[in-house]
């Protein structure tokens, strides 16, 4: 672990959001930048919270009857090449290998062995998983079919930003394959669900859950249901998704069955995923210009225990104690790291700062002969004296209330920037000086959020599916009848 220099400063948010959240992953240790353009190391702090992410989903999808599966990383061209739309999607973000070895020549290696047909480094696996399920579906009683697989994805990014925006970044993948349109859209909608229970519950960020317009639903499915996150600099985030893919993928694919009557049919199927943009999104949603804030349901450290001795006497008193606390905190199953290091206690309590571990505790001599601990807030930043009798239940009551905080700081923050405006003028001006989501009319006729994409930079993020049943009123760009509201940002 490194010693931060405490004169490494962090940008403000007010000064250089952008600059800002980049400091904070650098000092939080979360990610850096690899000698491959456009890709990323995930370190060990970073890489902990995302296997925290992988273990709670992965209990969920399981619950719900998800097998794990693992598909290759390579899928032939032609693959991409049968759902037209699907490939028009993603064929500017594609990879493409097309030669399988190297030779040296004139004191370099060299590409030598072409490829009878190119290979694209996966962007999304619809297209080889279906493959498989055309071979394993043959009859209704195959279905449903839950698959889910947790690999890395490539999609050359020409913007790359730590942890938002990078080439190569994890996911999970889940893709089902259903007997009747009903199975598959009930499947589409309960995936939201776990996601949005998961960033509210765990994440501590409040959502818009809503279905994706057709500019900006997923290429190839028949709609899009998502969960829209606010940042702090008010952009939105989209933190993960579902799509119904109804039967276009199946045709393609010949993903079918038979029916009871023996006829064939073709599935109807989903897919739905989140990545590692989530440790970005809680980098933004949280984070204060001291440092990460990390919910203590996702941290990697939920306490960090700071121990204090100036001789080897008291140290060895100090550390009698820590071991009476380490058991106390095992026994609640709070996770938490010790600082044993030699050095300051100030130089530890910065870096924990920066790094967001919820719960700081200090224990030194005084403090025992005080029968009490020090215990500091990492969100509130305050100091508490605590009684070694009631430090158990304060860490586990402080820390349920910093969850249910960030989650009400969050919901409170995207509530106020949330604006609804009436006239074209009103949306652009509110876009262009107020940070947040415009609500407004948006009809189905592409060409308007294409003039409000290139008037204001902003996109339909969701169609809000809590949004009241009248919703009948006049587009805010064309002036023609609409029948829906649409949230509309910036975003990342």
């Amino acid at each position: 672990m490194k010693q931060n220099n405490e004169d490494t400063k962090i940008t403000t948010r007010e000064t250089d959001f952008s600059q800002w959240y980049l400091d904070i992953v650098r000092e939080a240790d979360l990610a850096e930048n690899s000698p491959v353009r456009g890709c990323m190391v995930i370190k060990p702090c970073g890489y902990a919270i995302w296997e925290k992410i992988q273990s709670f989903l992965d209990k969920e999808f399981k619950k719900l009857g998800t097998q794990n599966a693992y598909f290759p990383l390579l899928i032939p061209k032609s693959f991409l090449e049968k759902e037209a739309e699907h490939v028009e999607g993603f064929a500017k973000e594609c990879a493409v290998v097309t030669h399988h070895r190297l030779e040296e020549k004139d004191g370099k290696l060299v590409p030598a062995g072409e490829l009878e047909e190119p290979f694209i480094i996966r962007p999304t696996s619809e297209t080889i998983m279906y493959d498989s399920f055309s071979r394993w579906i043959h009859s209704y009683r195959d279905l449903p079919l839950l698959i889910n697989q947790w690999c890395n994805i490539m999609r050359w990014e020409m913007r790359p930003r730590l942890l938002l925006r990078t080439s190569e970044f994890l996911w999970q993948e889940g893709h089902t394959a259903h007997a009747t349109k009903d199975e598959a859209n009930a499947k589409t909608l309960e995936m939201l669900e776990v996601y949005r229970k998961f960033f509210e519950e765990y994440l501590a960020i409040s959502l818009v859950v809503g279905k994706k317009t057709e500019t900006e639903k997923f290429p190839g499915a028949d709609y899009t249901a998502t969960i829209e996150a606010m940042m702090q600099d008010g952009k939105a985030l989209q933190a993960g998704t579902s799509h119904m893919l109804g039967q276009n993928f199946s045709k393609s694919f010949n993903v079918s069955f038979l029916d009871e009557n023996q006829v064939k049919q073709y599935a109807w199927q989903t897919s739905w995923g989140v990545s590692t943009r989530i440790l970005g999104a809680l980098v933004m949603a949280h984070s204060d210009d001291k440092g990460f804030i990390v919910p203590p349901k996702i941290a990697q450290y939920q306490v960090v225990i700071i121990p204090i001795w100036t001789n080897e006497e008291e140290k060895k008193v100090v550390f009698e104690e820590v071991e009476k606390i380490k058991a106390e905190l095992e026994n609640i199953e709070i996770t938490y790291k010790v600082d044993a290091r030699e050095g300051r206690p100030g130089f530890k309590y910065f870096e924990w700062e920066r790094k967001g571990v919820p719960l700081r505790m200090e224990i030194g001599p005084k403090d025992i002969q005080k029968n009490s601990v020090v215990i500091v807030d990492r969100l509130l930043g305050k100091k508490e004296f605590v009684s070694n009798e009631k430090r158990i239940q304060f860490v586990k009551d402080t820390l349920e209330n910093i969850q249910k905080t960030l989650l009400e700081n969050s919901r409170k923050f995207r509530e106020t920037n949330t604006r609804e405006v009436s006239s074209y003028e009103e949306f652009k001006e509110t876009l262009k000086n107020k940070k947040g989501f415009v609500y407004t009319h948006l009809c189905k006729d592409t060409k308007c959020a294409e003039k409000i994409k290139e008037d204001t930079g902003a996109t339909a993020r969701c169609i809000p599916m809590n949004g009241g049943e009248d919703n009948k009123g006049k587009c805010i760009c064309c002036n023609n009848d609409a029948d829906r509201k649409v949230i509309f940002a910036t975003s990342y």
